[in-house]
């Protein structure tokens, strides 16, 4: 499978420290945050707290189906993560696709 550009850049996040993995380290942030990507076999309740969080941040809630986002970020058992570097999550945002889209919560 080949990995789309979003993923690249999300591949650069990771490379450059500026991703952040899971609920209990994404309460804890104390940086902005700019860009906050869910996996989309999140539950209902992680999706609920996703939503809080983005109310928190003031930034955009993506969903990624193209995968389990643990594959794509290296951390078992992630949910969500977030990108905490301005230029990163702006290019993440300007190539999305039917695998990453803005996440407008609620079911389906």
């Amino acid at each position: 499978m080949q990995t789309s550009k979003a993923e690249r850049y999300i591949g650069l996040c990771i490379k450059a420290g500026k991703l952040t993995c899971g609920f209990n380290a994404l309460a804890a942030e104390r940086k902005e945050v700019y860009l906050l990507i869910l996996c989309a076999s999140a539950s209902e309740n992680a999706k609920k707290s996703a939503l809080k969080l983005k109310n928190k941040f003031g930034c955009e809630l993506l969903e990624y189906s193209r995968g389990l986002l643990e594959d794509l970020t290296g951390k078992t058992n992630a949910k969500i993560a977030a990108v905490r570097e301005k230029n990163l999550a702006k290019a993440i945002l300007s190539v999305l696709d039917d695998d990453l889209k803005i996440y407008s919560g609620g079911k389906g």
